[in-house]
């Protein structure tokens, strides 16, 4: 039975591009789709499909690309984590449509993107993303980058997993014979906006806690970028353990149990 592990296997951050506009057919049916993007805190995340050449729009990190998405939200509590989540649900779709996508952070010029956005003073816009097409090799400005950020690379699971306590890496027998294995990979291989993986998941009986492992010089003062990453994460989980026919029910009440002084409590879902 396929599930979204296959198609989150098949997905990879593309920065080169065939130069050709996309189909604006499979445009439309991904703008389509944007009406049923949500996320678990009911947050609403802003899309706009922006013309790269029309509105002079580029990255020094990226080649080829026609247009680009630009994700907005209001600022508030979760904002972050909402956006990560819906930001790469549609990412994924356009994964499912053939397209190719990269989240995008810092390497871009901030205000020409904003402006394109309409950004109002009550948003923000951490990441955009290029679509289109991927090119059928890759520029060698792309594969440096890869190397360099160690795109192919990803945490251990037991780096990232644990069992009750923080001193208890999960592994993978313990996945396998608990039926977590799909789950917790699905998370492993998702994509990190700041490409540091700095979720951090603690199994307890049928919930899993998600923690953000804080790392210095991600904070701004409107916004964590590496709460991003923790919404990413969360899509692939809950994601994945809907498509086995599991209902999991998120809660963000915090749970009594000791953690590092770097863990800061996210969400919980009891699966």
């Amino acid at each position: 039975m396929s599930t979204f592990i296959d198609l989150a296997r098949k997905r990879r951050s593309v920065r080169t591009f065939d130069g050709q506009m996309p189909d604006p057919r499979l445009i439309d049916e991904l703008k389509d789709y944007v009406s049923e993007i949500t996320n678990p805190y009911g947050i609403n995340v802003r899309f706009e499909f922006l013309d790269a050449e029309a509105n002079k729009l580029s990255s020094p990190v990226l080649a080829g690309e026609k247009m680009y998405i630009v994700a907005s939200v209001k600022k508030q509590e979760n904002a972050e984590e909402a956006y990560g989540y819906s930001f790469e649900m549609l990412q994924m779709k356009a994964l499912e449509l053939g397209f190719g996508t990269a989240w995008i952070g810092g390497t871009m010029p901030r205000e020409k993107f904003e402006a394109a956005a309409k950004l109002s003073e009550d948003e923000i816009m951490p990441c955009v993303s290029p679509l289109g097409r991927p090119a059928q090799k890759m520029s060698i400005k792309e594969t440096l980058m890869r190397k360099g950020v160690k795109a192919e690379s990803r945490m251990k699971m037991e780096e990232l997993f644990f069992v009750r306590d923080f001193a208890m890496p999960l592994d993978r027998t313990y996945a396998v014979g608990h039926g977590l294995m799909d789950d917790l990979e699905a998370v492993r291989i998702a994509p990190s906006a700041v490409n540091k993986q700095p979720w951090r998941i603690l199994i307890e009986d049928n919930k899993a806690h998600f923690y953000e492992k804080k790392d210095k010089g991600f904070d701004t003062p409107d916004y964590d970028i590496q709460k991003i990453d923790l919404g990413i994460a969360m899509y692939h989980f809950e994601t994945q353990l809907i498509s086995e026919g599991r209902k999991p029910v998120l809660s963000t009440r915090k749970p009594n149990l000791i953690v590092p002084d770097q863990m800061e409590y996210i969400a919980t879902y009891t699966f």
